[in-house]
């Protein structure tokens, strides 16, 4: 009986989160500077909001990197502390995108090992 609770649990959450991640998202596309009611909304699916988090942590290491490439070839614009904030902020992106990851697949492996 408990095993039928568990199952229901988690398919009410996973329910929950397609849920959210179906609902629409306005986007703000501006036609006139400054004009805020010219928006559109889109809808973003699940895959697309992954795709921009990669996406995201991706511009994250891009740019530690090009941080500490300017600091070590001399740059007086870029400091220590700049480059180390921005590899802190690609390292933690990085592991949160890889947790994510793993819950997806722990979440898939789950899914497949449950009983028809």
């Amino acid at each position: 009986m408990t095993d039928r609770v568990d199952i229901d649990r988690v398919l009410m959450q996973m329910r929950t989160l397609k849920a959210q991640a179906q609902k629409p998202v306005a986007i703000q596309v501006d036609r006139i500077p400054g004009d805020i009611h010219n928006t559109q909304t889109t809808k973003t699916g699940f895959g697309d909001m992954l795709s921009k988090a990669v996406d995201k942590v991706n511009a994250t290491q891009k740019n530690s990197a090009a941080l500490t490439k300017s600091f070590e070839s001399g740059d007086p614009n870029v400091s220590i502390t700049q480059v180390m904030v921005a590899s802190e902020k690609a390292s933690v992106s990085f592991q949160a995108m890889t947790q994510v990851r793993n819950k997806l697949v722990k979440a898939y492996e789950d899914i497949l090992k449950m009983p028809i």
